[in-house]
């Protein structure tokens, strides 16, 4: 498309492929469905349910086992002629909602595990699948700005989707419901990829190593090996926002003498503004750190999650006016994100041959599913002990950014040295 004949309202969007910008519609309906759920689950299954925090800390964990196996599946099967990305969307769509009802139906800890692995499979298989459409389709100067576009449908989605489900959980109290309509919008997205993504991986004419060979020649990439440790802690970072942070300003923060905790609406709206931030910073960030390399990129990024956990920190021991803190910081928090994703997707691509993208990409997924086995325990771990170390919990994690950013000094270094 020529910006030249575009209007002049729309020439700050990103130029992209068109079925870029139909993932994007895809991906922003599907998370309206996973909005729906993602911030209420851990407080319906402890707070309605009656599992400890602890049990739903490990159930939701457990989706990271099935998420490894889906990410390795996945990887291979974006790089394989009969599968490639377009069928292996299809089937992480399909899983996905066959996961969503199982958890509306989920009334103790064992059902809870199962529909949490599915959860984790769907979810394993979609990642490096939606990622390497977006590589394929999009010319190496401007994937950054195409990984922030995804990103931002995603983060529209996931707003919306708060808002919506605070508003019905307020209303009706019908937290089944929730998963119901997420089953239902990853339905809509496996319509929208069916007919309108078309297979965007071009296999090599010549014969191609095999799937194992492709994993082990990755493997041996010290580059993405370095990046992987570092993207495993940035993972951690995130689960937090997902699975700790909502139960933790639930039973937690004090709202003065007479009162403890937010309640699910005021919940829903914190978050609602971290989402809506995130989706009105999402391109300018992208932009603004285009000028510096992918480590430095994230090095800010890393800066800006200590200071988000640090203000965290402050609400849980401030005892009265925590609400302002509890906004400043989920504020700052959405800019650790954003400056996060789309730095760290563009660095992976770049890293790739062309033929290993899936590969590549799946790996860069798995530091998710690594991430999210670590965070979600650790984090209901931490809201079972004493208050003093529940609230600790939060400087811990700033402090933690030190040992990030120097993994990322030396990863800096690697990459320059192989440009000499």
């Amino acid at each position: 498309m020529n910006s030249n004949r575009r209007p002049k309202w729309l020439l700050w969007l990103p130029q992209m492929n068109p079925q870029v910008w139909i993932l994007g519609v895809g991906r922003l309906l599907s998370g309206i469905g996973t909005g729906f759920t993602l911030f209420y689950a851990p407080i319906f299954f402890v707070n309605q349910m009656g599992l400890s925090a602890t049990s739903v800390g490990i159930a939701l964990g457990s989706g990271s086992i099935s998420g490894v196996i889906g990410r390795i599946l996945s990887g291979s099967f974006c790089d394989s002629r009969f599968w490639g990305r377009r069928r292996t969307l299809l089937l992480s769509a399909a899983v996905a909602a066959i996961a969503s009802l199982v958890l509306a139906a989920s009334n103790n800890f064992t059902t809870l595990v199962i529909g949490n692995l599915l959860v984790g499979l769907g979810q394993g298989l979609y990642w490096p699948a939606t990622e390497a459409v977006v590589a394929d389709l999009t010319p190496a100067p401007q994937r950054s700005e195409a990984y922030a576009f995804t990103r931002l449908a995603d983060n529209l989605g996931l707003g919306l989707g708060i808002i919506f489900g605070g508003l019905l959980i307020g209303t009706t109290g019908a937290y089944r419901a929730l998963f119901v309509i997420d089953a239902i919008s990853f339905v809509v997205f496996f319509g929208v990829v069916f007919v309108a993504i078309a297979e965007t991986y071009q296999p090599r004419k010549t014969p191609q190593k095999s799937s194992l060979g492709l994993w082990v020649q990755a493997l041996g990439d010290r580059r993405l090996l370095v990046y992987v440790l570092v993207n495993i802690i940035f993972t951690i970072y995130i689960s937090q926002m997902q699975s700790t942070l909502p139960l933790y300003f639930k039973n937690f923060v004090s709202l003065g003498k007479s009162h403890k905790g937010f309640a699910e609406t005021t919940i829903s709206a914190l978050f609602g503004w971290h989402i809506a931030l995130s989706i009105f910073c999402q391109l300018p960030v992208a932009r603004a750190l285009k000028r510096f390399s992918h480590p430095q990129a994230l090095t800010i990024s890393a800066l800006i999650w200590a200071v988000g956990f640090s203000l965290i920190w402050v609400t849980g021991i401030t005892p009265s006016g925590s609400l302002g803190w509890a906004a400043l910081g989920l504020g700052v928090l959405a800019m650790a994100i954003v400056s996060y994703t789309p730095s760290a997707s563009s660095l992976v691509t770049d890293l790739a041959p062309e033929s290993q993208r899936g590969v590549y990409l799946s790996i860069n997924s798995l530091c998710w599913a690594i991430g999210y086995f670590i965070g979600p325990p650790l984090g209901g771990w931490a809201l079972d002990q004493q208050r003093n170390i529940v609230d600790s919990f939060w400087l811990g994690l700033a402090l933690s950014v030190v040992i990030t950013i120097a993994i990322l000094q030396y990863l800096n270094r690697i990459l320059q040295s192989k440009k000499v």
